[in-house]
């Protein structure tokens, strides 16, 4: 198997053979978590797949996530055990199995503000989660412990001594979400998938009342092809009735938008060694490490307007610094937010007026011969959702197909990484890099390392650190281009790199380097690159610009005077 190169010539030989008009077994729509998923599922299964993105991989909901993969406390609250054991299992998978590159445990403090009662009501809660992590096949992460407020002082030094009388400590795993979502569908194409970015469906085939497959555009050449397939699967999130709406009928469920933003603060200015869960009164709030910083989110609110770039207002970071400022010492303001990020959830509409209250169960439909629909859910549990999806696909199929296998097929990058991780000192002293460089590049790119070290060996020039983004390297930004689908500045500084929230300039020092290192993988010219720094730029200033607004409408509307990324020009 190869590696699954997203490559400039990649993209041209997918174009060509879907144009060439053959049928496929099944087309998927969206390029997000779960419709990676469901291509890689449906192509190990032995089935023809094309895999659609309308912009670039993870760029909705998949890459704003709070980056966790957990089995969620408050479900348990809410009594659903099935979607906690269903999502302790995945997270058991990944970790172990999977995606150990890409995922890893990471520990959390709840503190306890009463005594007696509540350390027996949460300690149960946080006991029956090690139990249904057992019992699930997720064991793979220690067990909870309690601890006195002496120790949860030790633990996380920032913490007002009144804020607590004790806590309780438990494990979960994070994820860089946007990277994991890219190595899905790389790992689909390296298992013959045809993966395409930037090329958004823009109708349905049909014939009478079956569908046949699909009308795309090919934003980067403005070209036209259709697209035929025996099923299509509609994996697009909180874009589901959108894309449902092209069909022409109603469909017989709807998605509503959840908005939750999430703030990057640096890591000195919260002394801890664990990761905070508190209590709000609507929800909870999530103190995340994140390699130099600190992710802190999330809210829950109700979002109708533009849902490509959902917009992060004043009041949405007040909130968040009000309520973790409750438990601090020392106080984080505005003057602290390094980065801010704001995504939606694709919740299932229900009768709840709470977006909180709605369910995080998915659900999956036929709502006509041909085409499946998959929507809700939760980022931990895609693998089920994608698998589902093609389970119904697969049932309309005449010559069927084997059972999912997607539960022990790795990702790129998986197979040897722990190898190698143990070697990582012989790595250094070999490749010349720091040691932290190798830590840094086996976390994201696992055993595929030896493809980047590859690389700087035949350019040293790629050794050296990014200018205005000196955690990554030269050679990070080329093989993004080059290896990973990335195909405009905005794809490799907000998801490829998370350069535009752990920066304090959002990216702007990098954006020129970072163009003219890409512009050497896809051939662009002078002008394109002015143009990609250009849009990015004004990006950032639109992103700061929403993010003093006081409102979501007029935050939205600040967000909107930034133009969505530039079409390639000629040389």
């Amino acid at each position: 198997m190869d590696t699954g190169r997203l490559s400039p010539d990649a993209r041209e030989t997918a174009l060509a053979d879907l144009a060439d008009g053959d049928e496929l077994d099944v087309v998927v729509i969206g390029g997000g978590v779960v419709g990676a998923g469901a291509a890689l599922d449906a192509v190990t299964r032995g089935l023809s797949v094309a895999l659609l993105e309308a912009r670039d991989f993870a760029s909705g909901t998949s890459s704003r996530s709070s980056k966790l993969i957990h089995g969620g406390l408050r479900y348990l609250e809410m009594l659903d055990f099935g979607l906690v054991r269903e999502a302790l299992h995945e997270r058991g998978l990944l970790v172990q199995r999977l995606a150990p590159h890409l995922v890893r445990p990471v520990r959390f403090l709840y503190p306890l503000k009463h005594r007696g009662w509540e350390r027996l009501y949460a300690g149960s809660g946080v006991a029956l989660y090690d139990v249904l992590s057992a019992s699930s096949s997720g064991r793979g992460l220690p067990h909870h412990r309690h601890l006195t407020r002496r120790g949860a002082l030790r633990a996380c030094p920032s913490l007002r001594k009144d804020a607590l009388v004790g806590a309780l400590q438990y494990y979960d795993a994070q994820v860089d979400d946007a990277r994991h979502t890219m190595f899905l569908a790389r790992t689909a194409a390296a298992y013959g998938a045809h993966v395409l970015s930037r090329a958004p469906v823009t109708g349905f085939l049909r014939e009478a009342e079956r569908v046949t497959g699909v009308k795309v555009r090919d934003l980067e050449h403005d070209r036209v092809l259709e697209i035929r397939a025996k099923q299509v699967i509609n994996a697009t999130g909180v874009w589901t009735d959108d894309t449902q709406a092209m069909v022409g009928e109603r469909g017989q469920f709807h998605v509503r938008a959840s908005k939750g933003i999430h703030l990057l603060v640096p890591r000195d200015r919260i002394q801890s060694s664990t990761g905070l869960i508190l209590r709000t009164a609507s929800s909870v709030l999530f103190v995340i490490p994140w390699g130099r910083h600190w992710i802190l989110g999330t809210t829950d609110t109700d979002w109708a307007l533009d849902k490509a770039h959902p917009a992060a207002s004043s009041r949405d970071i007040d909130y968040l610094l009000t309520e973790v400022n409750k438990v601090l010492i020392t106080p984080l303001t505005k003057d602290d937010v390094v980065g801010v990020y704001a995504g939606l959830r694709p919740l299932l509409a229900g009768e709840s007026e709470s977006t909180s209250q709605l369910s995080r169960e998915h659900t999956v439909a036929s709502p006509q011969p041909g085409l499946v629909v998959v929507a809700g859910g939760k980022y931990t549990t895609y693998r089920v959702m994608a698998r589902d999806a093609v389970d119904a696909a697969v049932h309309a199929l005449e010559h069927g197909a084997p059972k999912s296998c997607t539960d022990t097929v790795p990702l790129l990058g998986a197979e040897g990484y722990r190898a190698l991780r143990n070697q990582r000192y012989t790595l250094a002293a070999r490749s010349g890099l720091h040691v932290a460089r190798i830590d840094h590049l086996l976390g994201r790119y696992g055993s595929l390392i030896d493809e980047l070290l590859s690389l700087m060996a035949a350019d040293p020039s790629l050794r050296q650190p990014l200018d205005g983004a000196e955690d990554y390297l030269r050679v990070e930004i080329s093989y993004a281009a080059s290896h990973e689908g990335a195909r405009h500045l905005e794809d490799v500084l907000t998801r490829r790199t998370r350069i535009s929230i752990e920066v304090a300039d959002r990216g702007v020092a990098a954006a020129r380097p970072a163009a003219e290192l890409m512009a050497g993988v896809l051939g662009w010219s002078d002008a394109q690159v002015e143009r990609e720094v250009e849009n990015y730029l004004r990006r950032v200033e639109a992103e700061r610009a929403s993010q003093d607004q006081p409102d979501d409408e007029t935050a939205d509307a600040t967000r909107l005077g930034a133009a969505d990324v530039v079409p390639l020009v000629g040389s």
